[in-house]
């Protein structure tokens, strides 16, 4: 417990050049005096802590002294390997320069940690696009992780409509995205993703497997997320909203803008690309009078009798308190 504290210590005072010992003490949830101690520890292991006296004096890490990565634990450093936000760094464009400096942490880990490092990210993948908290019920999750740490073969079980299949299976890793776990697999039948939560049985084989040296889970991942948007169903349509709702539109799922006109009078016009017309009446009808439909006729049609379905419920139910 005392050796992580010291290197809480050592890792603060590099990252914010100077501290109090009231600082450090409220940091790290100990008492003032503790933090003393700590420092004469230090100290005689040949670091060199200054302490600078006065109004703006405090503990500080000798000029040019820089500590390393290698006081971090294993768990540590998985943790910190999972954190890696791809949607958020794709979305700013800066995926190139968060890649780059992901690696050159990995180089600062000590040897003996780095193909741990890389085996994490070979095996879970958090695709941070929209996610909130998971809200599935996934028993089998830890089994499963532990099949892919071990490289030991599945028996599953899943649903596949109203009925259930049954596959012996090479796990090959885990992703997060949204508030669902997926399994990515390789079958007989090439690689395929289950939806951990559809999974009825999972058991773990004592036959072991030999993992494809190929493989990348995020590469993966993000070539199957292309491939399933490309074979969605498209249903075109024009639309015109009012500019201060264009950023939450584009939050949507499964809504593409294909062409946003000129704004005018605070209103523009698009082109957009939906699923299906029972989708896009649905997403449209969520943003009221602040969008309106304009092509095709069909669409104006099906979101004109919602409207007058909705119009004449709540009517009714006017019609019924006024009664009382």
């Amino acid at each position: 417990m005392r050796a992580d504290r010291l290197i809480a210590i050592l890792l603060l005072l590099q990252n914010r050049g100077r501290m109090t010992s009231q600082e450090l003490a409220d940091k790290l949830e100990v008492s003032g005096r503790t933090i003393h101690r700590d420092m004469e520890a230090l100290s005689a292991t040949g670091i060199p802590i200054v302490a600078e006296r006065g109004t703006n004096g405090g503990w500080m890490l000798a000029e040019g002294y820089r500590t390393n990565l290698t006081g971090m634990k294993k768990e540590e450093i998985q943790s910190l390997l999972l954190s890696s936000p791809t949607g958020i760094v794709g979305a700013l464009g800066i995926s190139d320069n968060f890649e780059a400096a992901f690696q050159k942490l990995i180089a600062a880990f000590p040897s003996r940690y780095q193909e741990e490092a890389e085996k994490v990210r070979q095996r879970i993948h958090i695709d941070g696009a929209g996610w909130r908290e998971a809200s599935e019920q996934v028993p089998l999750l830890p089994l499963i992780q532990e099949a892919i740490w071990l490289e030991r073969q599945l028996l599953i079980v899943y649903s596949r409509g109203a009925e259930q299949a049954k596959r012996l299976v090479q796990p090959l890793g885990l992703v997060a995205k949204n508030n669902a776990w997926y399994l990515v697999a390789d079958t007989e039948g090439g690689m395929r993703t289950y939806r951990i939560s559809r999974l009825q049985e999972a058991a773990m084989q004592e036959e072991t497997f030999d993992r494809p040296e190929w493989f990348d889970l995020a590469s993966y991942w993000q070539q199957s997320i292309a491939e399933f948007k490309s074979a969605l169903p498209r249903y075109p349509a024009k639309i015109r909203m009012k500019e201060a709702d264009l950023s939450r539109f584009r939050q949507q799922w499964y809504v593409t803008l294909t062409n946003i006109g000129a704004v005018c009078e605070g209103e523009l016009e698009a082109d957009v690309l939906f699923n299906t017309l029972e989708s896009a009446c649905e997403i449209l009808l969520k943003f009221g009078s602040a969008v309106e439909a304009l092509e095709p006729p069909e669409l104006r049609q099906k979101l004109l009798r919602e409207v007058k379905a909705m119009a004449k419920l709540y009517a009714d139910t006017l019609e019924d308190y006024a009664d009382k």
